[in-house]
């Protein structure tokens, strides 16, 4: 049963990731926008979720990549948003 569990909490995060990427390639989402990086932010933490019980090092390493990047494109969001409120 926990397999199924671990199992259906990567898909999810697999579906997010992969439909991030789809929805960038049909032009229906920025690339820049907060959508876009916490939909590859939690698809990548579950995929990183999913790796505790099925541990795969290349895939724990790329998922914390992904990690990283979508936490810097938040940043590079929310730093953006800053500065646009401080012009106006």
């Amino acid at each position: 049963m926990i397999d199924i569990l671990f199992d259906i909490i990567g898909m999810s995060g697999t579906i997010l990731v992969v439909g991030a990427f789809i929805m960038l390639q049909l032009e229906k989402i920025n690339p820049k926008s907060l959508a876009y990086n916490l939909i590859n932010l939690s698809g990548a933490v579950l995929l990183l979720i999913s790796l505790c019980y099925n541990f795969n090092l290349a895939s724990f390493v790329i998922e914390l990549f992904w990690i990283s990047a979508s936490v810097i494109g938040l940043v590079k969001y929310y730093t953006k948003s800053k500065q646009t409120i401080a012009v106006e």
